[in-house]
Parts: structure tokens; C-alpha cells; sequence
């Protein structure tokens, strides 16, 4: 029996059987439960007042009574011209043919190729087989490499087929993976070259019909990319998707100098008309096309706001500045 006043001995430990583990101790408060990748970081953002201002202007300058932004609608006739497409080899019907024209010129190319090339081959087979990355620079490389010692094969499904264990799966999926990277890194390349200079109406309309055209592939490829992330991590390819926030960021970015540009065109057309007469007959059909053609920045803006999910601080004081100056000529009109 404890004295008085005394704690009680803690009890005893429960013995364990077939010498398993004791139990794990509860976790610590705070500590991190996910440990997996991290999100990817974009500076674009959800705007406050992007919907209204669209809302407002659309229905001063269409006439029509929308009770909430529109927002941009995805086709469900895009095109998936970004994901890769596997040609299943038919290799049963390949042997029988080689079975039969084994005295062909053809065949004795692929069986002299077998022999030639067997080394490089066997190296290629192993560095396919060991390869893996996250770098899209390295995944490029790399393609370039097996490329230059597979590209002078007569053909390439029979001759590799000699080999057991050519690891050809893999093999296209690291083409895919490096032409898919290549699609979305040019599309980069583009929007961050685009010339934007006057005159605007000719300008919105190249730059329209281009984002038209990459919008349903970046689209299309988003739908898929959980699906294609699984395939490329199959065969050890970590696959940058922070290329498809690139793109966006560097949309946004067009957008803006297109409203810059429309606020510039607009700045110097009011000089001129200072300097009319009033009542002259240039004065009015002036003022109502460059009023169309902001309307136009603005209504492109937007489709790229509603693309991108967001704009960055830049895009967001441009568009107030051009609702502001879309609202001043219609009050003037």
C-alpha cells in the first residue's frame, strides 16, 4: 500500500508477444502532415473587380443584361494535341512477314543492322533503363542522345526487337515527354517575343487567333495531366508542369502591353482632336472606333483573365485604367 500523500508506482510494462514492436508514440503537436510536393507558386491572382468591370462594360457596350461575369467556356471539341499518342507495335504480324521474306534485301539490312549496331544498342538499352529526372533539361538531352544512336536503323521496331528486354515502353514515353515539353516550351518562347506594336486592331486580332489556338491545347492538356503525370512517373520521368503557370504568366503579360498600347493609341488620338475644330466631321466616327477597340483590349483581357485564373498587380491597374477611359468616351459619345 503508497504512503500517504505518496504517487503510485506506474504500472507495469505490457509484455510483448512474438517479440514485436512496442507501439509508436502518439504524434507531436504541429507536426507536418503533408510531405509531399509542393504546390507550384504563380504571381497571378483572383481580382475583386475584374467580373464587375467586365459586367458593366459588356452591357454598355452590347446592350445586353448579364447579372454576373461570363466566364470563358471550354470546348468540349478541343483538340488533345498535347498528349502523346502510342503506337502499338504488331509484332506477331512482323515476325511472320520477316519469317517469310527472310531472303529479302530488306531483311538482311535488319539483321545487318543488329549486328552493327549491337553495342550501341546495349548501351542504349541499359542508359534507358537506369534513366530518370525531374530536369526537363536533362530530359531533353538525354532524348537527344538515344535519338542519335537509334536514327540510322532501317527500322527501328524490328531491329530493337532482337533485343529481349528493350525497355520500349519507356523509351516512348521519354519521347512523348520531351516532345510534349518542347510543344509547351515554344509556346513560352512565342508570347515572350511577341512584338506588340500599332496598330492595335490588327495586333489583337494575330494575338487572338493565337491564344484561340494554344487555349484549347493547354486546356485539353490540363484535363489529361494527372492522367499523363502518372504515365511519365511509371518510367521515372518527373514531368515540370510549372511550364503550363509559364504559359499563363507570360499570356497575362501580352494582355497587358495590348492594354498598354490601347491606352497609348488613345492618349495620342485625343491630342489630335484637340487640335480639330469642334463639330469637324473626323471628330465623332474617332472617337467611336477607339472606343471599340479599348472595349476590344478589355474584352480580350478578360478571356485571358478567365484563362489564367488570375492577373498580376500590373494587368489589375491597367484594366481599371482602361474600364475608367472606355466609361469617359461613352459619356462623351
Amino acid at each position: 500500500m503508497p504512503l500517504k500523500g505518496s504517487v503510485p508506482a506506474p504500472p507495469p510494462p505490457v509484455p510483448l508477444k512474438n517479440g514485436a514492436a512496442p507501439p509508436l508514440p502518439p504524434p507531436l503537436f504541429g507536426a507536418a502532415k503533408n510531405l509531399g510536393p509542393k504546390r507550384p507558386t504563380t504571381r497571378l491572382k483572383r481580382s475583386a473587380q475584374m467580373g464587375n468591370l467586365y459586367r458593366v462594360l459588356k452591357k454598355k457596350m452590347e446592350g445586353t443584361n448579364q447579372e454576373g461575369p461570363i466566364p470563358e467556356g471550354r470546348s468540349s471539341q478541343a483538340r488533345r494535341g498535347l498528349t502523346g499518342n502510342s503506337n502499338g507495335g504488331k509484332q506477331g504480324m512482323a515476325d511472320t512477314i520477316a519469317e517469310i521474306t527472310k531472303k529479302s534485301s530488306y531483311f538482311q539490312q535488319i539483321e545487318k543492322d543488329v549486328k552493327k549496331h549491337a553495342k550501341s544498342i546495349m548501351e542504349v538499352k541499359g542508359a534507358i533503363t537506369n534513366f530518370q529526372t525531374k530536369d526537363m533539361t536533362e530530359l531533353l538531352k538525354f532524348h537527344k542522345y538515344v535519338e542519335s544512336h537509334l536514327e540510322d536503323l532501317i527500322d527501328e521496331g524490328q531491329v530493337l526487337a532482337r533485343f529481349e528486354g528493350f525497355p520500349t515502353k519507356k523509351l516512348e514515353t521519354l519521347r512523348t515527354a520531351a516532345a510534349l515539353y518542347l510543344k509547351l516550351d515554344a509556346i513560352v518562347t512565342n508570347l515572350k517575343i511577341w512584338k506588340v506594336v500599332a496598330p492595335l486592331g490588327q495586333l489583337l486580332d494575330r494575338i487572338e487567333h493565337y491564344f484561340n489556338k494554344i487555349k484549347g491545347e493547354v486546356e485539353a492538356f490540363e484535363r489529361t495531366k494527372d492522367e499523363e503525370a502518372k504515365k511519365f512517373q511509371t518510367h521515372s520521368i518527373n514531368f515540370d508542369f510549372n511550364i503550363i503557370i509559364r504559359i499563363k504568366e507570360s499570356m497575362v503579360d501580352v494582355s497587358s502591353s495590348c492594354m498598354e498600347l490601347a491606352l497609348q493609341e488613345r492618349r495620342q488620338m485625343k491630342a489630335v482632336e484637340n487640335k480639330e475644330t469642334p463639330g469637324s466631321k473626323t471628330e465623332r466616327p474617332t472617337k467611336d472606333c477607339t472606343t471599340k477597340l479599348l472595349w476590344k483590349s478589355f474584352h480580350f483581357a478578360f478571356r485571358v483573365y478567365t484563362f489564367a485564373g488570375g492577373q498580376d498587380d500590373r494587368a489589375e491597374q491597367l484594366t481599371r485604367e482602361l474600364a475608367l477611359q472606355i466609361e469617359s468616351n461613352l459619356q462623351h459619345q
